[in-house]
């Protein structure tokens, strides 16, 4: 596909559909003054929702009750129709996953996971001890064995007329069994690529970090529980993104440093907030202060209340506070919390919204490359990139130039190593900061056997050995996340 230039400085419009800017520049050569051909092209972004690393809607498959919100999709339907998802969530309590000491359901995860990572999705996972809808989410041979624990009346405390149970979420029973099953979940599951993020949910009611209607246990012992309940999971996943709820902290105590939230970011764990949009303004959330020591070193969770109940409570709102939240916390993921075609058919715009915004969206503004280059020797390419998203490219990711022949063959693939574009600033949205590169490629040094000819450009973003990565908001997609910027001729010296 070749470039229709006009042969004089001013914009056209090249087959690729990119605006390019031509510039006649004089070459400096002492053998050569023939004018230097230099083309540029400014992309503009194509709006559409990405898929990448470390970002995306979490579809809740399973939310606690294992019913919520999956039940409902053919073994066949990944909501490939649904903008942005990345990311199947599977929370359940641990009576299911390990209803016999030693003895693992992991047919639990592994069905609607194996869904979604066929079509190169990602899971995340929470183990709850604690649930208000069934007896026992602690397993009952946990209690069998010696485990301490609590009756408990919803919302009203320990009582012996409760029916539902709550271990002490410090007895050495119970941590020295829920040790064990941490182990066989590591073993299966840390370091997968598949796993985006598992949840720190054994302390508190729905694994939240709170007993406040549960068992309600004393704040000076609460804080050292969750102590030890981040040490169990950290000493198991040492590979694997974890994260806490923020109502470890307190479900409604305002501020940005908390003993808990401390401790995890001392262990590496980042932040969930459970829930947003639970109550009507002002009071729809509370810890987005807490977010900013987060954020800017790991992606930041956010799970939106119940979308039926949220709407019926008012706390829902026309939606932009939803979007709001996704800049106040600098936000990466956030969750699909209800029958998911439901929440998208009545919120298309604002998913649309947040999609430009969440996590990371970054943006080639301006490419500028000589029309030809010599074969083995250096030439200059000069790039201005912008993050438009809320949070850091936290995957990082280089810029490639892979050249093509006429039937797809790759030629070269050129590489700056100097600038990891996880450097990119965020900033707000009428203020993205731009970064300015300058690098130089060499195309068929020694060595693969490089011809003259007029080859296609593709830019690209990932590991430094070319292999694309991170989707760009950019026409001209090969399939493989590298796009079509225009052409690029190779020539003998002296030719």
């Amino acid at each position: 596909m070749r470039i229709r230039l006009r042969l004089f400085a001013g914009l056209c419009l090249c087959a690729a559909g990119l605006w390019c800017a031509v510039n006649i520049a004089a070459a400096e050569t002492a053998a050569e003054q023939k004018p230097a051909l230099i083309i540029t092209v400014r992309p503009e972004d194509n709006s559409k929702a990405l898929v990448n690393p470390d970002m995306g809607w979490t579809m809740h498959f399973y939310s606690n009750i294992p019913e919520n919100y999956g039940s409902k999709l053919e073994p066949s339907d990944t909501l490939e129709d649904f903008p942005g998802l990345s990311t199947v969530y599977l929370r359940v309590p641990w009576a299911f996953l390990e209803p016999e000491e030693g003895k693992f359901n992991w047919a639990l995860f592994d069905t609607p996971a194996q869904r979604w990572i066929a079509k190169g999705k990602r899971v995340a996972f929470r183990v709850t001890c604690s649930e208000n809808w069934i007896a026992l989410a602690t397993p009952e041979w946990v209690r069998k064995a010696g485990a301490k624990g609590y009756n408990y009346e919803f919302g009203k405390g320990r009582s012996e007329k409760g029916w539902t149970w709550d271990p002490d979420f410090g007895d050495p029973i119970f941590l020295q069994k829920f040790d064990h099953f941490l182990a066989a979940m590591a073993e299966r599951y840390d370091g997968n690529p598949n796993v985006a993020f598992i949840d720190i949910g054994s302390y508190g009611l729905w694994g939240e970090g709170h007993t406040l209607m549960s068992s309600q246990v004393p704040e000076a012992e609460a804080r050292e529980m969750v102590k030890k309940h981040i040490d169990l999971h950290v000493k198991h996943f040492k590979k694997t993104l974890l994260c806490i709820s923020d109502d470890v902290a307190g479900p409604d105590k305002p501020g940005w440093h908390f003993p808990e939230t401390d401790y995890a970011i001392s262990k590496g764990v980042t932040l969930r907030d459970d829930s947003i949009l639970v109550q009507p303004p002002p009071r729809s959330w509370y810890h987005a202060e807490m977010a900013q020591a987060f954020w800017p070193h790991w992606p930041v969770i956010l799970e939106h209340e119940h979308y039926g109940g949220s709407k019926a409570r008012g706390a829902w709102g026309d939606g932009h506070l939803l979007l709001k939240a996704v800049e106040d916390y600098h936000a990466s993921y956030m969750s699909i919390h209800w029958w998911p075609r439901v929440e998208l058919a009545e919120n298309r715009p604002l998913i649309d919204q947040v999609n430009r915004r969440m996590g990371y969206r970054l943006q080639l503004r301006e490419l500028s490359w000589p029309r030809e280059a010599i074969i083995g020797q250096p030439f200059t390419v000069h790039s201005l990139w912008a993050n438009a998203g809320v949070a850091p490219c936290y995957p990082g990711g280089f810029m490639a130039l892979t050249l093509k022949d006429a039937k797809d063959g790759i030629v070269a693939v050129l590489v700056d190593e100097g600038f990891d574009l996880r450097d990119l600033k965020p900033g707000p949205a009428d203020q993205i900061p731009v970064t300015e590169r300058k690098a130089e490629f060499v195309a068929g040094r020694v060595a693969p056997v490089t011809l003259p000819g007029d080859y296609a450009l593709y830019v690209s973003v990932g590991q430094r050995d070319g292999t694309p990565r991170i989707a760009l908001p950019l026409v001209g997609d090969d399939g493989q996340r590298r796009y079509k910027l225009g052409q690029l001729v190779l020539r003998r010296s002296g030719s």
